[in-house]
């Protein structure tokens, strides 16, 4: 059984879309065979409303996927058992009866009679935004003639928030949030009818803003308020250094764009001034690594894509630091090289990176002014090794755009060269 009081605890809190969620409102098991006037008895008991004041509505499943209170119980409903009841409030088979118990309260907030319910009444839900605090609440319902106009209940929505009676504020219905908000204006100079607001629908409002103030907020009207709150999402940053260490944390929007993210990492590490320096790599979900590809320079569109692994999505991202822009890193093949020095006993590591274009020939090269040579004429190789094993000798005019060193080793060397002393031929009889 849902209450104001539930979606007044609820709403801005746990939930920011349609009115409750039921599985935080007071359950109660009864008897299949209960008669439904009993059950208000334990109602009675449980919230001290008394029978005469309460009036119940049947929550109902629209078809995009939103739930609200949909009609009134009948009297000759309510004169049914309760298994009775539950037969009629779900289509489908289902062991819980959901209901919206209507509470009116006068003017010393005690229960009171509920109004008298015409076929031109409409039950309307309210919700106030707050642009400045980026906050919003459950405010209140009211029965609203559907011949009438939002113009007519101006002063009642400013006295609920709390606002002066000549307030002007923007009203907008709540459709639905699944797969995307829809959220539109409503008009105040229509009446409620022909704006096809219906029983159980949501108005959210506020205060009415100028196209001056609205520069002023992130998010300056409910549309855009919803669209954040239905996109945001937490991510877990880590460095690729430390993939098991959780380094920080940022609020994000799914439909953030790569540029949008990537600069929000840049502040968080202080490198407002160059976040192209910035590279990241998605989460494998099976693994539980970092993919082995990182995310090309604006090679996704959104968050959304970062954060997807197949049907999964995770909430994790790998960043690295780079010493050059990104953009400028991907037109450069970069190469890890283990040098072999031909006479000391040790192995060198170093980072080669030349334009695709390059060749194994422009390697060798640039590797000889990183290492130290046994002579200065010393003339190099690059061999790709797997398992200790030599599977290719590069020949110096292949491209390096085709070398793949992610997961076979190269290996430079010093090429040895053997010399044999020259002697006088010796003449044998």
């Amino acid at each position: 059984v849902a209450r104001d009081q539930d979606m007044r605890r609820q709403i801005g809190k746990d939930i920011y879309f349609d009115l409750v969620d039921h599985e935080k409102v007071k359950s109660f098991r009864i008897q299949n065979q209960t008669l439904f006037s009993v059950f208000k008895e334990e109602i009675r008991k449980e919230f001290g409303v008394p029978v005469h004041f309460q009036r119940y509505w049947l929550w109902a499943k629209r078809q995009n996927h939103t739930y609200r209170p949909n009609r009134l119980l009948t009297h000759l409903e309510e004169a049914q058992t309760v298994g009775q009841l539950r037969e009629v409030s779900n289509k489908v088979h289902n062991a819980e009866l959901k209901l919206f118990l209507e509470v009116e309260l006068g003017l010393e907030l005690l229960p009171i009679s509920p109004l008298e319910n015409t076929k031109d009444d409409i039950l309307l839900f309210f919700k106030l935004y707050d642009p400045e605090k980026e906050d919003m609440r459950y405010v209140g319902r009211l029965f609203v003639k559907g011949t009438s106009k939002p113009t007519e209940i101006l002063s009642k929505l400013n006295e609920m928030a709390g606002y002066t009676p000549d307030q002007e504020v923007e009203l907008y219905e709540e459709i639905k949030f699944e797969p995307s908000v829809m959220c539109e204006n409503i008009d105040e100079e229509s009446t409620f009818q022909s704006s096809q607001l219906e029983d159980g629908d949501i108005v959210w409002f506020q205060k009415s803003l100028t196209a001056e103030s609205r520069q002023q907020f992130r998010y300056p009207d409910v549309p855009s308020f919803l669209e954040y709150v239905h996109n945001r999402q937490v991510v877990h940053f880590r460095s690729l250094d430390k993939p098991k260490e959780e380094d920080f944390c940022l609020e994000l929007s799914r439909i953030n764009t790569y540029d949008e993210v990537v600069g929000r990492v840049a502040q968080q590490l202080g490198l407002d001034d160059d976040p192209s320096k910035i590279r990241l790599t998605s989460h494998n979900c099976y693994s539980q690594q970092p993919k082995p590809q990182p995310i090309e320079y604006r090679g996704v569109d959104n968050l959304a894509d970062m954060l997807v692994h197949y049907n999964q999505t995770s909430d994790i991202l790998y960043y690295e630091v780079l010493d050059i822009p990104l953009p400028e890193l991907q037109s450069l093949k970069t190469l890890k090289v283990a040098f072999h020095h031909a006479i000391k006993d040790e192995v060198v590591i170093r980072m080669i990176r030349l334009p695709k274009q390059s060749t194994v020939g422009d390697v060798i090269n640039n590797l000889k002014k990183k290492v130290e040579l046994s002579h200065p004429d010393a003339e190099l190789r690059l061999l790709e090794v797997f398992h200790h094993k030599i599977y290719k000798i590069f020949p110096t005019t292949e491209k390096i755009g085709n070398i793949n060193d992610q997961y076979r080793t190269l290996r430079a060397e010093e090429v040895l060269l053997l010399f044999i002393p020259y002697t006088e031929p010796i003449l044998l009889f």
